[in-house]
């Protein structure tokens, strides 16, 4: 198939491009990117008018949990795909926390297999667990994994940490050689995906630790849950050379920890949330709109923190210190959520809100453009999962609309407003905070490999369906 989106604003960062351009696609590659013009075109192209929209690369979510196997009561591969889209998010990689977990190239391959026959074209890539069941006790066979065309390159026991730092020691040393053995051509291989928690820390507590918690009476998580081992985790990829990205960053503390052992050289990114760059744990007492104090809809894990956290994550996100923006989508039933506060499990979803909670959040106000958004949900993340020689993986979105790359296209319009609702869900779950909330720019059109993997309505697209 041929395709000319013709009169878009191109944003690619990567490519330093913010302009009008017409971009031809052909055989699920960029050809071209070209001056906007009505120059002819060849007779079985399909032309797709894009002004007033922009296009951009595809995002990437580096972290999200599609349920399945174990819960599809939650969400499923098929459903998860589709929230992803609907949020302009054309890779995905997904954790291991599934029932049965995913730790063998058996369950690899189930979910691959799922992803191809019921998904919608978003690309799935599974997060294979660093131990065994995620016990944190046993070290699972990496090499099994990594084998046979890297059906994984990543590695988390999220959902739960490594505990055991001498595990955690050893499965780094074992990644490691991952890289210098198959993967050493490129210098830098696969890498651990670390959720940073000190359960002795954490115990019975649901929210953060704060002036918040003791006004509501709920038991608190500190601080330090996370960056002890934060600190701990990125001492040990100094040590062993190991890859780590840091899961879910969520305070300040953390911050100083990522921050000290990147200037020393450790081999160490991060990420952080939409929610934890716009929410506080003033979200608990004053819930989202409907719902009122003691919000299980801003129950997540981490934990929602301080002004002071959540304006160090910003600075952190502007300055390099953290790398990109991942979701940590998190979809839960509406029974499992529609409890007391102590009993409801953590996590919230948040594919399809992602860029239009930011663009409204932090775009529209001024203090970023959408360049720079665009690039922490497109070009960061492909950055992460790039090995040094520079050569892509193919089976990530390239993060680039460069010629050549494959066509993982996002379509957005940044004049569309209006109430966030459930019709603007793809997920099978509900615990979204911005449901109600008036939020500006939508994603009108996803396409992975130039083919849609999610359409809006908008006529304008009819050249792409059927």
């Amino acid at each position: 198939m041929n395709l000319l989106f013709r009169s878009a604003t191109v944003i690619d960062p990567s490519l330093k491009l913010n302009a009008r351009r017409d971009v031809f696609v052909r055989d699920g590659r960029v050809t071209s990117i070209e001056s906007s013009s009505q120059a002819a075109t060849a007779g079985n192209t399909r032309v797709i008018d894009c002004d007033g929209l922009l296009l951009a690369p595809g995002f990437i979510d580096l972290h999200v949990h599609l349920r399945e196997p174990g819960n599809d009561a939650a969400e499923t591969i098929a459903t998860g795909s589709l929230a992803a889209a609907r949020g302009g998010f054309t890779t995905v990689f997904c954790m291991p926390n599934t029932n049965p977990v995913c730790d063998s190239p058996v369950i690899v391959r189930y979910m691959l297999d799922r992803a191809r026959e019921e998904g919608c074209g978003v690309r799935v890539l599974p997060v294979a667990a660093v131990t065994r069941g995620q016990t944190g006790e046993v070290m699972n066979d990496f090499s099994a994994l990594w084998a046979k065309g890297r059906r994984c390159g990543a590695f988390s026991d999220d959902g739960r940490p490594v505990a055991d730092a001498g595990v955690m020691r050893r499965a780094m040393m074992a990644i490691a050689e991952l890289k210098r053995g198959e993967g050493g051509a490129d210098g830098r291989g696969a890498v651990i995906f670390d959720h940073c928690e000190d359960m002795s820390l954490t115990g019975d507590g649901v929210m953060h630790e704060g002036r918040v918690s003791l006004r509501l009476g709920l038991k608190g998580i500190p601080r330090s849950s996370e960056a002890t081992i934060v600190a701990r985790d990125a001492a040990l990829a100094l040590e062993t050379g190991c890859r780590l990205h840091i899961c879910h960053v969520s305070n300040r503390d953390s911050v100083e920890a990522i921050r000290h052992y990147k200037s020393r050289g450790a081999p160490i990114t991060a990420e952080v949330t939409p929610h934890h760059l716009l929410f506080t744990d003033e979200l608990v007492a004053q819930g989202a709109p409907g719902r009122g104090p003691f919000d299980t809809h801003a129950k997540m894990k981490p934990p929602l923190c301080g002004e002071e956290d959540r304006q160090a994550l910003i600075a952190a996100l502007e300055d390099g210190t953290i790398d990109c923006i991942a979701t940590d989508h998190a979809p839960h039933t509406p029974a499992s959520k529609d409890t007391v506060f102590d009993a409801a499990p953590f996590g919230i979803i948040g594919m399809e809100t992602a860029f239009p909670a930011l663009y409204t959040g932090f775009v529209t106000s001024g203090r970023w453009t959408a360049e720079f958004l665009i690039d922490r949900l497109a070009c960061a993340p492909a950055r992460v999962m790039r090995p040094a020689s520079g050569s892509p993986d193919p089976r990530v979105s390239p993060g680039t609309i460069s010629p050549g790359a494959f066509a993982d296209l996002v379509l957005i319009d940044p004049a569309a407003s209006g109430l966030f609702t459930e019709a603007d869900l793809g997920s099978r779950s509900r615990n979204c905070p911005w449901l109600g909330v008036p939020l500006k720019s939508r994603i009108v059109a996803t396409l992975v490999a130039g083919s849609p993997a999610w359409l809006s309505a908008d006529s304008r697209f009819d050249a792409l369906r059927g």
